[in-house]
């Protein structure tokens, strides 16, 4: 029996899959903003509806009003407007993003294929890893409009990088305005020249030396949190896949990176990647196209490259 929390009248629908700590986050994060109804679905009995019951007490502290519900029956999940998906195995130390690849893909695609079923017009947002092939699989699994999927990843590497140079430069982290590029992972593609603070490129403000160091971080930063508690991020990219449902529930036009379909842009070849994009009520609005220099360029190839590598197996792996 599905648990349902504090009713009100929400014109939107949003479905949260998963509801381990990332999902839950999200679930949590969405109530504070009163985005609209939220439906948490997880294939373990109790959790979501616990978790929902939880995020509805804390309403008369945060004073926010929510219609959320915990289930395990799809069907809830009827007529979403936005679908986040996070379920999926988490990485723990030693474990890259690829590890998770078979597994998470399988996971994925029976996900997809319910989204599909009860929610055929909806936006899709994955957060799981490896994250592009994730989208990947999710795209292929849905036959949805390659502007009505996307991935949580940019948002969560900027984040992290711009984190970073406010604590360098001891500056309010509203005051950063990066921008990432590339697959989510090791061979993300930070660019400096493109980043700036209230205006100022960073360039300006920092030697190259310690950029470079920042830029490592940001690469690393994932891991840097799977070593210190044994598995991976959650608020983070919790608060990022929100952004990015909020900037598509409200229409917002809100320029930022996430994984986004590709073909002529970037001279990609139909693949998704990280880019800045423009997110409003029909999704994934427009690539924004950087002119990009030799070094960068070849940076992007590379991690384009790794894309690709991951989408081949996940074809070997659907087929």
């Amino acid at each position: 029996m599905p648990l349902t929390y504090l009713p009100i009248m929400a014109k939107n629908k949003i479905t949260i899959v998963g509801a381990g700590n990332v999902g839950a986050t999200t679930a949590f994060i969405a109530a504070t903003k009163q985005l609209g109804e939220i439906v948490l679905i997880d294939i373990v009995e109790g959790l979501a509806e616990g978790k929902a019951l939880d995020i509805a007490e804390a309403a008369p502290v945060e004073l926010y009003n929510a219609h959320i519900t915990g289930t395990r029956d799809w069907e809830k999940t009827a007529n979403s407007d936005i679908v986040i998906i996070t379920s999926g195995l988490a990485r723990k130390p030693g474990m890259s993003r690829d590890d998770l690849l078979a597994k998470n893909v399988q996971i994925v695609k029976s996900v997809s294929e319910q989204v599909k079923k009860y929610s055929p017009d909806s936006t899709v947002i994955v957060v799981c890893n490896p994250l592009d092939a994730m989208v990947y699989t999710a795209a292929k699994v849905t036959g949805f409009a390659k502007n009505k999927i996307m991935g949580m990843a940019g948002a969560l590497d900027s984040a992290r990088f711009n984190y970073f140079l406010a604590s360098e430069l001891n500056v309010s982290v509203q005051d950063i305005q990066g921008v990432l590029m590339g697959g989510h992972g090791d061979d993300m593609v930070p660019l400096p020249r493109f980043t700036t603070v209230s205006g100022i490129p960073i360039g300006d403000l920092l030697e190259q030396d310690k950029i470079d160091k920042l830029i490592d971080r940001a690469r690393n930063g994932g891991i840097e949190i799977v070593n210190l508690m044994g598995t991976s991020a959650f608020y983070a990219p919790a608060a990022g896949a929100v952004k990015m449902a909020q900037a598509i529930i409200q229409d917002k036009k809100t320029v930022l990176s996430c994984c986004a379909y590709c073909d002529s842009e970037y001279n990609a070849g139909g693949y998704f990647v990280g880019v800045p994009a423009i997110l409003g009520a029909h999704g994934i609005e427009k690539i924004i196209e950087l002119d990009l220099n030799k070094n960068e360029t070849t940076q992007f190839e590379k991690s384009l490259g790794h894309v690709k590598e991951l989408a081949l197996k996940v074809d070997g792996l659907l087929s």
